[in-house]
């Protein structure tokens, strides 16, 4: 019986020996002459494949040893000053995107230091330089969550403000900022009442204020012009009981007058006259209420007991209680 050799060698060798009795047998050897050629072909093809294959992922790693060199940020080898300085420059040229990017670089390379505690708020400042607000507004949160007692946090907080402030741009729209601005002036007016921004929070408080009455104003005006004038009493009355410091409430009274005359509310719009000619004299708005009460045969006088009665008490009598 004929033993299968088990030497990968004497195998291989004996495929050849099978080769070379097939190509004696064969009556034409140009056929096995060209399968021969066809065969080295074939292996020549192979190898030059492999070749190529290898040679290309060789390039690929050199490239991609490349490509990581290059990926290494030069800012991770610079000292703190060094970023801040950068960032700096960059707000002088300018470019508060860039500056805002390399302060909270300074931030992520060296936390919890006194430069990533700079980088914070000074991040925040460019962010709103650059009026990305949303981003300004996290970055002095997260100064003020991380030092709430700082020399600084005083001016994080107004910052947080001023990203809400800036945003009230017309009346006509949402004033959703204008609260939040109210909102946020407020703590700095409250929390850091001897800081150099508590002074600016009152100011821009002031205008937040009148920029709401404003808004009633509008609203309220839009019904009067079209005789609905319970419903422009009703703005009204806010700008007055609520809003009585702002620039609006002598046109807010002269506006009352209007309307309670239109609806037939004598005393109601007597009692409008009298507080605006006794707060708002010399102004046009109680010239023109005075024309039109006198007209009637009315004079501007506190009358009846309604809700501009008792403001004439508190206001003009004194009468709290």
């Amino acid at each position: 019986m004929h033993k299968i050799s088990k030497s990968p060698r004497k195998h291989f060798y004996s495929w050849f020996n099978v080769l070379d009795k097939a190509k004696t047998l064969a009556a034409d050897s140009a056929v096995f002459t060209t399968w021969d050629e066809t065969l080295m072909t074939a292996g020549g093809k192979l190898a030059n494949r492999w070749f190529t294959l290898i040679l290309v992922v060789v390039l690929a790693g050199a490239l991609s040893g490349c490509a990581k060199k290059k990926e290494i940020n030069p800012i991770e080898l610079m000292a703190p000053a060094q970023i801040f300085k950068k960032a700096e420059g960059e707000l002088a040229s300018g470019k508060p995107d860039k500056a805002a990017v390399l302060f909270s670089e300074v931030e992520r390379l060296y936390p919890y230091s006194e430069w990533a505690k700079r980088g914070i708020v000074m991040s925040a400042f460019a962010y709103h330089q650059d009026k990305k607000y949303d981003l300004a507004r996290a970055a002095a949160q997260r100064y003020l969550d991380f030092y709430p007692a700082d020399e600084d946090a005083a001016y994080a907080q107004y910052l947080m403000a001023l990203t809400y402030y800036d945003q009230i741009d017309r009346v006509a729209r949402d004033q959703g900022n204008t609260f939040q601005a109210l909102q946020s002036f407020r703590v700095v007016i409250e929390r850091y009442p001897d800081s150099e921004y508590a002074r600016s929070s009152i100011l821009k408080f002031d205008l937040a204020i009148d920029h709401l009455a404003a808004k009633e104003m509008e609203v309220g005006r839009y019904y009067l012009k079209r005789d609905q004038f319970s419903a422009s009493i009703n703005r009204f009355r806010v700008v007055v009981e609520d809003y009585q410091t702002t620039t609006h409430t002598p046109e807010a009274l002269f506006r009352l007058v209007e309307a309670y005359l239109s609806l037939g509310l004598d005393e109601e719009a007597q009692t409008a006259g009298a507080i605006l000619g006794y707060n708002f004299q010399s102004t046009d708005w109680y010239d023109d209420a005075f024309k039109l009460l006198t007209r009637r045969g009315l004079e501007p006088k506190a009358k009846g007991n309604g809700w501009l009665r008792q403001v004439y008490r508190r206001v003009i009598k004194g009468e709290w209680l």
